[in-house]
């Protein structure tokens, strides 16, 4: 793959993270609702972290053979 190609996902994921931790959207899971007993905020802010992460390291991986 590409340099470039990668670059272009890269960015992609960080806007990708930007709309997942803005206002509209948090402002979704701020419930009173727990998941395994954790407020649904948390769990999602973990989920959408822990995503971006495997995100990022796909495409470096993917980009490094």
């Amino acid at each position: 793959m590409r340099k470039g190609l990668a670059g272009q996902r890269l960015v992609a994921v960080f806007l990708i993270g930007l709309l997942l931790f803005n206002f509209p959207l948090l402002s979704l899971f701020d419930r009173p609702v727990t998941v395994f007993g954790l407020p649904l905020l948390h769990v999602y802010l973990f989920a959408a972290w822990a995503g971006l992460i495997a995100l990022v390291a796909w495409i470096a991986e993917r980009g490094a053979r």
